[in-house]
């Protein structure tokens, strides 16, 4: 259709034109419909009348196509500072439960008190209340809320001399023999050879001889500090650090030095905790050693060289994972600090398959630890194993059939095999740690083996348990914390109910099979035999790069970890990195 030159075309008249589905069809040469055509706005500026808003109702009801208003900003902040601040509320009640615990029945010596053990049982209630508190502030701010709640915590241990154990009077007095340029491990507490060197405080006079928490000596008299006539058990790292105690104390202080190099640990601790989640987990994590009730009691209140332990082999492990000679090193002077870390070297190779690797790490550690031993054997004239061969036989680890420990396989073993099974289970868990571990990560294997040791020897003494607690904030599996509350179950009940030990511990495996059963069932859920929190956001699109190095896995990785790292990885460039962790043929 044609027109006249200079005249407009003509408009098609669309009044019988079919209707569409979203109104009236376009004309057939594509000019939209008139009703579907957008009102111009006037020249005056003011919007165009299809684009105001509709206006709302009279009854108050707001406008169909009305948008939700966003909160304002001070309500979002105020938002945040609560849910920051209910963590802190709650580590405040955990704070005065603790110092309603540790003045139970006054100030004297009271392992066995059945009024300190419901309250402190409280206290484990108040903690899992917190940590759960803890899930909701966000990880910026998650390491200044634990730190702050750490440092509350530590302090709850001043209010009171020890109160459920008397190991720390061993400690002071091996610091002073020391001091006096005497080897701790020649003389026995109550040997007359010392008698210079006693005071009043560890040695009260005969009239207070029948307090509790003392002990007699052979011509009269009585002491503080237990087990009198046998020398000292510790290894020289410990006596380093008692020696240094007793040397930067003033005069006068007693027991309060100990508790706070006791409390000084702990806090360095949850720094060091922090430092390596802050990379490799997630620092809410720490809050499982930081606010955990053992801390304070063990830690601070009885001051046990445990702390000491527990703090270099958390360095330790954390040095594994790059430097592993040094890392090695920092865990033999552990091990020689308290023999317990030993158990951590199957964690700390994990991964390794040269025997090169091996054979340096365990003969750093084994040469760091005779290294500290050797002052010792120059100066003492007596055994610097001191009293282990005794303890050992005291509390029933050479024969199941004498004592508590063992106490789960003597359900279904008898007591002859009970130390056998122990070797043999001890041994294919380390195989298993060092076989599939994963060296990134040496605590996972770490705590797998020391929990493992737990359950099958059933230490009883909670002071044990502060190593798996350090395991437990590193790794994030809060189920083993478990085999700690057995651990203070089975010390501060057994004298009331002869089987607690059994059923604590028998608990606590119960509850670390059902953990690991429901992270897996997880895991499988999600897509992954085995998840990280702390990588779970690879996992969705949009993400960017898995974080952390992409350096390549030492070993060759199982079609399974490979079609893992196909679904994980979504950064830019081939699969080089996916950690082969993931899968269960790959390390767990």
């Amino acid at each position: 259709m044609t027109t006249p030159a200079g005249q407009p075309h003509p408009r098609p008249d669309l009044s019988s034109a079919p209707a569409g589905p979203l109104g009236p069809a376009p004309a057939p040469d594509g000019t939209p419909a008139p009703d579907v055509l957008p009102e111009r706005a006037p020249a005056d500026g003011t919007p165009a009348r299809d684009v105001l808003p509709e206006p709302a109702p009279a009854d108050g009801t707001p406008a169909r196509d009305a948008l939700p208003e966003r909160a304002p900003r001070a309500g979002r902040a105020t938002a945040r500072l609560l849910l920051t601040l209910l963590p802190l509320l709650a580590v405040g009640a955990l704070c005065a439960a603790l110092v309603w615990t540790l003045r139970a029945g006054g100030t004297g010596y009271a392992a066995g008190s059945t009024l300190l053990t419901w309250r402190y049982a409280a206290c484990w209630g108040l903690f899992c209340g917190a940590v759960a508190a803890l899930r909701a502030v966000p990880r910026r701010r998650a390491g200044a809320v634990v730190l702050v709640g750490g440092v509350l915590v530590a302090l709850t241990g001043l209010v009171a001399p020890p109160r459920t154990s008397t190991d720390l009077y061993r400690y002071a007095w091996d610091g002073r023999v020391q001091a006096a340029g005497i080897s701790p491990y020649d003389h026995a507490p109550a040997d007359p050879a010392l008698d210079g060197l006693r005071d009043g405080w560890l040695f009260p006079a005969p009239e207070h001889c029948g307090q509790r928490g003392l002990a007699k000596l052979p011509g009269g008299g009585c002491t503080r500090i237990n087990r009198p006539r046998v020398h000292t058990i510790y290894p020289p790292t410990a006596e380093l650090y008692f020696l240094a105690v007793h040397a930067v104390s003033p005069h006068g202080v007693r027991y309060k030095a100990l508790q706070t190099g006791g409390a000084g640990l702990s806090v360095a601790t949850t720094v060091l905790l922090l430092r390596v989640l802050r990379r490799r987990g997630d620092p809410r994590w720490a809050a499982y050693w930081a606010w955990c009730p053992a801390v304070p009691v063990e830690a601070v209140n009885n001051a046990h060289a445990d702390v000491l332990a527990a703090a270099l082999s958390v360095v330790a492990l954390g040095l594994a994972v790059r430097r592993r000679g040094v890392g090695a090193g920092v865990l033999g002077a552990a091990i020689a600090a308290k023999l317990l870390p030993a158990v951590l070297l199957p964690g700390a190779l994990s991964g390794v398959r040269r025997w090169r690797d091996a054979a340096l790490t365990v003969g750093t550690a084994a040469g760091v630890t005779a290294a500290l031993y050797v002052p010792y054997l120059a100066v003492s004239h007596s055994s610097v194993l001191g009293y282990l061969g005794g303890y050992a036989q005291e509390e029933g680890y050479d024969d199941a059939a004498a004592g508590h420990r063992y106490a789960l396989l003597r359900l279904v073993l008898p007591d002859a095999w009970a130390l056998p099974a122990v070797a043999v289970v001890t041994a294919a868990v380390a195989a298993h740690a060092v076989r599939r571990g994963d060296p990134a990560r040496p605590w996972r294997g770490a705590l797998t083996v020391t929990g493992t040791a737990f359950l099958l020897m059933t230490p009883g003494y909670a002071w044990y348990a502060l190593l798996l607690v350090a395991l437990v904030a590193l790794d994030g599996r809060w189920e083993w914390l478990g085999v700690a509350v057995a651990g203070a179950a089975a010390y501060l009940l057994t004298a009331h109910f002869a089987d607690t030990c059994a059923y604590a511990y028998g608990a606590a495996a119960v509850l670390a099979a059902a953990g690991a059963a429901g992270r897996e069932a997880s895991c499988r859920k999600g897509g992954f035999r085995r998840r990280d929190p702390a990588r779970a956001a690879a996992r969705r699109p949009g993400r960017g790069p898995l974080p952390g190095p992409r350096a390549a896995v030492p070993w060759r990785r199982s079609g399974c970890a490979r079609r893992t790292a196909r679904r994980a990885w979504k950064g830019p460039g081939p699969v080089r990195s996916a950690p082969a962790r993931w899968c269960s043929r790959a390390g767990r």
